[in-house]
């Protein structure tokens, strides 16, 4: 079943993380970079105009924010910009999930929900090779101003279907 997805995109990370995020990650179904705040969220066939004017609604109020991509960490078989200030990502989140509370982050597979930019997915060996290419690269700098609604198709490739500005840019 086609599924949704609401994240701040990052288009200033894409020159530096861009080939590596279509080699080793999701950039080849056209999910840009970016910093999820919840997937799985609503079904595709639910995210029509009153979904959407729901959420313009919602964000509406929300500040915009600069943050800052300042190093790469890893999980297991993945490796990641730490976004900082992470708490920024996290409200939003929280917001959603108390307007959706149907929709936990990851389907509630993980205790804490980390704030990351995916890079790639792959062994050890990768991750060092990413960490070497990007480092002299960070930080970068960036401007979170609107939460993007994605949605899958039945062939798995996603489209940004709608996006929802957050208010004035202030400084973290």
């Amino acid at each position: 079943m086609p599924r949704t997805a609401l994240i701040i995109a990052v288009p200033e990370a894409e020159a530096l993380v861009g080939e590596w995020r279509e080699l080793y990650d999701s950039a080849s179904l056209g999910i840009p970079a970016h910093v999820t705040l919840l997937f799985p969220f609503v079904p595709a066939e639910e995210a029509g105009e009153p979904l959407l004017t729901e959420l313009r609604e919602l964000f509406a109020g929300e500040p915009a924010f600069s943050f800052s991509l300042p190093r790469m960490a890893r999980f297991p078989d993945v490796a990641w910009l730490v976004p900082q200030p992470a708490r920024p990502f996290r409200r939003l989140t929280e917001l959603i999930c108390s307007r959706y509370p149907h929709y936990p982050p990851y389907e509630g597979t993980h205790e804490e929900v980390i704030p990351h930019l995916t890079i790639g997915v792959g062994n050890a060996e990768l991750q060092d090779e990413i960490e070497a290419a990007l480092t002299p690269h960070l930080p970068i700098e960036a401007e979170a101003r609107e939460v993007a609604l994605l949605v899958e198709n039945e062939s798995g490739h996603w489209t940004r279907v709608d996006s929802f500005a957050l208010g004035s840019v202030r400084r973290s």
